[in-house]
């Protein structure tokens, strides 16, 4: 772990600089708004190691996959979220010194993300090698009222001289992803024009054909009042386009150059019409100004946190914790757009490629069905529904037939773009994370609707595929399911995953459940769904059943436990706590080849399903199970600790929920895993969420209701949260007193509390 980052309610705060945590500081000082986003990187000029990140929403390439051979099947490219034109460049020169924090020196230092109105402040005094003294501040937002605008505020003082400085304001088109496999520019210059204090840049993605058209503004104050630079000259060259001039310091006199930026897609705007448009939104800006684009930004802030929010009193850094995971979240993703979706590192880093993963359906879908209107998840299962047909395509490749449908395990558009055998190929049950979503969705909103109007028809298609995928043993007399990657990542091609076999069986029971409630309540839409996808009800259905019944589910009679898979207990078992120091993180210290005859686990596997359908077992088999398994656990996916804290709430191992929750909250904060530099762990995010509310709080829903079965840390001295639910919103309260809820808005409400049942009303 890092911990050197200063401990705050509503903000992260970073006090001195040390290059070696620069980029893991990058990551975390990141800004969105869910149209784009912007890693910490530095206005100014930066000669040491640094990842360099500006991304907009929905604009990806697809990078030719880097392995010398391919299977029928096997995607030809890996889908990469771009790192995009670049707009916050001030680079500062004075009497022919650069100012560079790699070669000056540095006095003091600070950063700050204020999450409570998404300003990214960073206040630095250095000494150039001509012996200058400088101080500078910088404010930054990408706002959340107006999603193409970027803001900053550049403020220079000269602290023991007067003279000259010279800028440099861009547009750097000429970029590159740290991740291209070939060291391939992505981009290719379509224009780029200079007026007044503006230029303007639109570079066209290879292959995909995106483009994107980024300018920039200006304005210069000086002593509180506008003025016009000197000596103003165009530095132009493929790609780039820059304004440079001089400006006049005085002695401990304020500088400020304010630098608008409007970042524009052909996702959303005519192509014809980009220029214009971007000049528009230019214009916008410099009319409105810095402080009142900051109002707006700020006050949207606000109604989100109104909306979102969790306290916590007692325990700064577990607040500090849930709070950066929801900034995070909700500058990532806002729901408006269902032709977009939630990359692994959203605005924060190039990793994973920025794609969708299941991640999406089992761990941010419930966060957004608690924290906003039922729409934003209804959109992130309208961008599966409507990937539909490439799911059935890719399940083609594969050799499946007759509709069945293979959802990717990541996608931009719907195909496969994952580039590794064992994922691509074995880890199969993301498809079951997608019908849990449709499931999840239903059970928490009660629109049945959506499974008329798309719901079933996704189902029908995974069920199929689960149909074909699995095979009849002759010697065990059942079902199995051979050759998969459960989600345990550390052991691949393994026979009988139970967690993979298990939501695979649920996936059949449910879709026949869905397909009975949809006859009986909108017969004409079934007949017309039955004949889109030619459904044999008769044929299908039978064989949904036989499998169904006869299903394999590896289990250890001994331990009454449920098996990984087959095999698993030929490993040699032993905790994690027997393991050094010197081989954590496995992955990077380790061989794979170790990893994968080891009994280590990367996260919940087993788990993962008895946290899905913990209505599904009594609490002794989810507490043997949790006994076995977790010690072995290595937690080193992101997606680890929140199931597992989760699961301990509800078995009353309260320090070890503790434990799990603050690994998640602060598991880019204080870089537990040793990877944060390459971008913060944005799905997972939502787990810290969930940690509380699910694990803490004891939320659930049966048959329509609300229950909550609570808890208070004992390392604080209470919690609260907000609940969007059907139409209403609640706020749950939880200290040494016990649990207090109110209804805040909407109609009457029953709930339980601990058994017992409360009606909420208004007051």
């Amino acid at each position: 772990m890092k911990q050197y980052l200063k401990h705050d309610p509503w903000q992260i705060i970073e006090e001195g600089f040390n290059p070696q945590v620069n980029k893991i500081s990058e990551s975390i000082f990141s800004i969105g708004n869910g149209h784009m986003g912007q890693r910490g990187n530095f206005e100014e000029a930066y000669s040491g190691e640094s990842l360099q990140g500006t991304y907009v929403a929905g604009v990806y390439y697809p990078d030719k996959t880097r392995v010398g051979w391919w299977k029928n099947g096997y995607p030809e490219y890996f889908a990469k979220v771009l790192n995009a034109p670049s707009w916050i460049g001030i680079r500062v020169n004075i009497e022919n010194h650069e100012l560079n924090l790699a070669t000056a020196r540095i006095e003091s230092f600070n950063r700050t993300l204020n999450m409570r109105t998404g300003l990214l402040t960073r206040r630095f005094v250095v000494i150039l090698a001509n012996g200058k003294k400088l101080e500078v501040e910088s404010k930054r937002f990408c706002s959340m009222a107006q999603g193409e605008v970027g803001a900053i505020s550049y403020t220079l003082t000269a602290l023991n001289f007067s003279g000259l400085a010279e800028l440099t304001l861009d547009v750097d088109a000429d970029i590159i992803n740290e991740d291209s496999n070939y060291q391939e520019k992505f981009w290719d210059e379509v224009s780029k024009d200079s007026f007044d204090q503006s230029v303007i840049v639109t570079a066209q993605t290879k292959k995909t054909h995106f483009l994107v058209t980024t300018g920039m503004s200006y304005q210069v104050q000086s002593d509180g009042k506008l003025i016009t630079p000197e000596n103003i000259r165009v530095n132009m060259r493929e790609k780039y386009a820059a304004h440079v001039f001089q400006v006049q310091l005085q002695q401990h006199k304020a500088v400020t150059i304010y630098k608008y930026a409007a970042v524009l897609s052909s996702l959303n705007h005519p192509q014809e019409k980009l220029t214009e448009r971007c000049r528009a939104v230019l214009d916008g800006a410099l009319h409105v100004g810095f402080d009142e684009l900051f109002k707006a930004h700020a006050y949207t802030w606000q109604r989100k946190w109104e909306e979102c929010d969790i306290t916590i009193e007692g325990d700064v850094a577990a607040q500090q914790g849930i709070r950066f995971n929801i900034f995070q979240l909700t500058q990532t993703y806002t729901g408006n757009d269902e032709r977009l979706n939630i990359g692994p590192k959203g605005f924060t880093g190039e990793k994973y490629g920025g794609s969708t993963y299941w991640d999406t359906e089992a761990y941010c879908i419930p966060f957004f069905l608690g924290t906003a209107p039922p729409r934003v998840a209804q959109n992130l299962l309208m961008y599966r529904y409507k990937h539909l047909a490439k799911a059935i395509e890719n399940a083609g490749k594969l050799g499946f037939t007759d509709g069945a449908a293979l959802y990717p395990m990541v996608t931009m558009n719907g195909e496969e773009c994952h580039n590794e055998w064992e994922i691509t190929f074995e880890e199969i049950h993301r498809n079951g994370a997608i019908a849990y979503a449709i499931y999840d969705y239903v059970r928490y909103t009660g629109d049945e609707g959506y499974l008329a109007d798309y719901g079933l028809e996704v189902l029908i298609g995974i069920s199929r595929f689960w149909s074909q995928r699995i095979n009849w043993s002759d010697d065990k007399k059942k079902y199995v399911m051979l050759g998969v990657t459960g989600p345990n990542e550390y052991e691949n091609n393994v026979n009988n995953n139970w967690y993979t076999n298990y939501i695979a069986v649920w996936t059949l029971r449910y879709t026949m459940e869905v397909l009975n409630h949809v006859k009986s309540t909108s017969a004409e839409k079934w007949k017309a769904l039955q004949k889109k996808v030619v459904f044999s009800e008769t044929a299908e259905l039978a064989r949904w059943n036989d499998i169904m019944a006869n299903m394999y589910f590896p289990y250890d009679k001994t331990r009454e436990i449920f098996l990984q898979q087959d095999g698993f207990l030929d490993k040699e078992l032993f905790p994690v706590s027997k393991l050094t120091e010197q081989d954590r993180p496995l992955n990077q210290k380790w061989s794979w080849d170790r990893i994968l005859r080891s009994c280590f686990i990367k996260q919940a596997d087993v788990l993962q399903g008895l946290y899905f359908f913990e209505d599904h077992f009594t609490e002794d088999e989810i507490r043997r199970n949790f006994d076995f398994y977790e010690p072995m656990t290595v937690h080193e996916s992101s997606l680890s600790p929140c199931v597992h804290s989760i699961l301990a709430s509800r078995l009353g191992y309260h320090d070890k929920a503790y434990e799990m929750y603050l690994r998640t909250s602060r598991l880019d904060l204080d870089d537990y895993n040793n990877d944060t530099e390459d971008g913060c762990h944005i799905t997972s995010m939502a787990g810290t969420w969930m940690s509380i509310v699910k694990g803490f709080g004891g939320m659930r829903v049966h048959n329509g209701k609300l229950h909550f079965n609570p808890f208070l840390p004992r390392q604080w001295k209470s919690y609260s949260f907000r609940l969007e639910f059907r139409n209403r919103i609640i706020k749950v309260t939880v200290n040494n007193e016990g649990t207090d809820v109110k209804l805040i808005a909407g109609e009457h409400l029953t709930i339980l509390v601990n058994g017992n049942e409360r009606k909420l009303g208004l007051i």
